[in-house]
């Protein structure tokens, strides 16, 4: 059956943020479908665009794209992994003739100057080590006069130091900015007449907007990857440690929801 794992589990599962998302198929990212909505309406995306998303995962915003506006989609993800699950769902969604999908490096796209009409990445540019390198390289491959648009985990407030080492920690190195750092990283690649919406949201209403735009097979995949996650804790020592490290208190979700939100940055990319 499509998207069946392999019977050992112990010994294929890396204990990693990115790694156990790519194994069991399931990336997300803060806001859902009501913040990608927002995003690729200030990015102007309709059926005549190329877009480009960056750090796809598992290829959801993708294929949604391509299915609302019949535009052009290429995803690029880090993960081999999960380029594997993104195409498994353009052929679901019956999108695999307008979205295409490849491994690459945020900090390093594969792509000519000036090919995409709009580069998109939703929580994805707080992970690279080198931000302003990433973010120089969706501009790099953004046409004159097209759009570059983040959707990104952001500081609403100053956070303790002890929220920020949980996220670093956790979550394979991320740094969240703050609005205006979000909104400096764009200007600094040099797009102009940028637009930043910041968004608080709670515990209950980030979980419903990460189950939005989902079908009955991605049902089936998280059944699936809660029920591996549990044979792992059983059976596996290590992932029992690992899973007990990064399993946040209930005052770490507190802190989480009073600090960080998220923001939607877009710029434009001046005309040569």
């Amino acid at each position: 059956m499509e998207g069946r794992k392999p019977a050992s589990a112990e010994a294929t599962t890396e204990l990693s943020y990115f790694d156990i998302q790519a194994y069991w198929g399931v990336t997300k990212h803060m806001g859902g479908l009501r913040a990608t909505d927002a995003l690729t309406e200030l990015c102007h995306i309709d059926e005549d665009k190329y877009v480009l998303e960056v750090g796809c995962g598992v290829g959801l915003t993708s294929c949604y794209l391509a299915q609302k506006y019949g535009c052009w989609v290429m995803g690029v993800d880090i993960s081999e992994k999960m380029v594997e699950w993104a195409r498994r769902r353009a052929v679901r969604r019956r999108v695999e003739d307008r979205v295409e999908f490849r491994v690459a490096d945020a900090q390093a796209l594969p792509f000519e100057d000036a090919l995409f009409d709009v580069v998109i990445g939703e929580s994805v540019t707080a992970f690279p080590e080198d931000k302003r390198r990433a973010v120089s390289e969706y501009v790099r491959v953004t046409k004159p006069g097209g759009y570059v648009g983040l959707n990104e985990g952001t500081w609403l407030e100053t956070p303790p130091a002890d929220l920020v080492e949980y996220v670093k920690r956790t979550m394979a190195g991320a740094e969240f900015l703050t609005p205006d750092g979000w909104t400096e990283l764009l200007a600094g690649a040099g797009l102009s007449d940028i637009v930043a919406r910041t968004y608080k949201v709670g515990a209950l209403r980030q979980r419903l907007d990460e189950m939005s735009g989902l079908d009955f097979d991605d049902l089936l995949d998280r059944l699936r990857a809660w029920g591996t996650f549990f044979s792992l804790y059983l059976k596996n020592p290590a992932f029992r440690r690992y899973a007990r490290e990064i399993t946040p208190s209930a005052k770490i979700i507190r802190d989480l929801f009073t600090y960080l939100g998220y923001g939607i940055y877009v710029g434009v990319k001046r005309e040569a």
